[in-house]
């Protein structure tokens, strides 16, 4: 019998999902905490050699596991001090059913302001999260920006009181 620890890969619907033990996730979650410490720290804090970790980080870079190192800014020193999220009613027929779902988030995700997209299930199809200074900024992005572009239905915009988000 072939032990679940042994496995280099898991099938899951025609898609190899690398496999990840303890030690991976570890090693991430140590990354995820400051993805700028060096592979000797990341060594003494997990006790596994230099070596080892070098080539897990090599290999969950090659798996897509790990895809990039980033910053994570402090909006409010930056004078970002109102995060909104705009929901957005999106009609396909307006610009015809040929664009795609990556050249429709392009149309978006080049305006100012907005951090992420997502599309979403219910009465809306679109949610966007904003960053901006003011609410004027935040008017001229949903009337002017948004609005704007073909196929941009109703909006709905909801501000957020206070937020809290994962490091």
């Amino acid at each position: 019998m072939i032990m679940p620890h042994i496995i280099e890969n898991i099938i899951n619907n025609g898609m190899f999902i690398p496999f990840m033990d303890i030690k991976d996730e570890h090693i991430i979650n140590i990354l995820k905490e400051n993805s700028r410490l060096s592979t000797q720290k990341i060594s003494k804090k997990t006790g596994l050699p230099i070596t080892t970790v070098y080539n897990r980080i090599k290999k969950l870079e090659k798996d897509g596991i790990i895809k990039k190192y980033s910053v994570v800014l402090d909006k409010k020193k930056l004078g970002k001090n109102i995060t909104a999220y705009v929901l957005i009613y999106f009609n396909r027929a307006v610009i015809g059913e040929k664009l795609t779902y990556e050249q429709l988030a392009a149309k978006f995700m080049h305006l100012p302001f907005i951090e992420s997209m997502g599309y979403i299930t219910g009465r809306y199809d679109i949610i966007l999260k904003v960053s901006l200074n003011s609410i004027e900024e935040l008017d001229n992005l949903v009337l002017d920006a948004l609005r704007k572009i073909p196929g941009v239905g109703r909006t709905e915009t909801m501000i957020s009181m206070k937020g809290y988000e994962n490091d």
